[in-house]
């Protein structure tokens, strides 16, 4: 089982200006909001491809079985709140 602070630090490591927010009603199943500058001209695809990557390890082993994303540029965020 895996907890919302390794979550975390997993793509904390791969974007680390990232702001992430991880919630995780079982251990299992997971929603990610992550705000990084390094979203910054890519497509929603390529923004959730960044964070898989940093989750990858965790997701081959079953320990993440699902994974919701939220992804923004520090602008969109500004403009979503």
């Amino acid at each position: 089982m895996i907890n919302p602070q390794q979550v975390e630090a997993m793509i904390q490591a791969e974007l680390p200006d990232a702001q992430i927010n991880v919630q995780s009603p079982d251990g299992e199943h997971f929603e990610v909001t992550v705000v990084s500058s390094q979203f910054a001209g890519k497509g929603l695809v390529q923004q959730h491809q960044l964070v898989y990557r940093a989750v990858q390890q965790a997701m081959s082993t079953e320990a993440i079985h699902a994974l919701a994303l939220k992804t923004y540029t520090p602008e969109a965020w500004q403009s979503s709140q």
